[in-house]
């Protein structure tokens, strides 16, 4: 069995991921169950949009034109 050089390890839980990491290695990235369901959301893995909501501040610049 060959020794890894870098890995992914993807969990759903949010156990200390820094011990995770020290008995894995230092080249293995830690994913928890939160950083995964922010990924997924991010790029519209597994999920759709059910509202978009707009956030609208005012443009003083045009009421100063009056």
């Amino acid at each position: 069995m060959k020794k890894t050089q870098k890995g992914i390890f993807f969990t759903t839980s949010s156990s200390s991921p820094q011990e995770t990491a020290k008995a894995m290695g230092k080249k293995t990235v830690l994913i928890d169950g939160q950083r995964l369901s922010c990924l997924l959301i991010r790029y519209n893995i597994g999920c759709e949009e059910q509202q978009v909501l707009h956030i609208k501040k005012n443009d003083e610049e045009f009421f100063y034109t009056f």
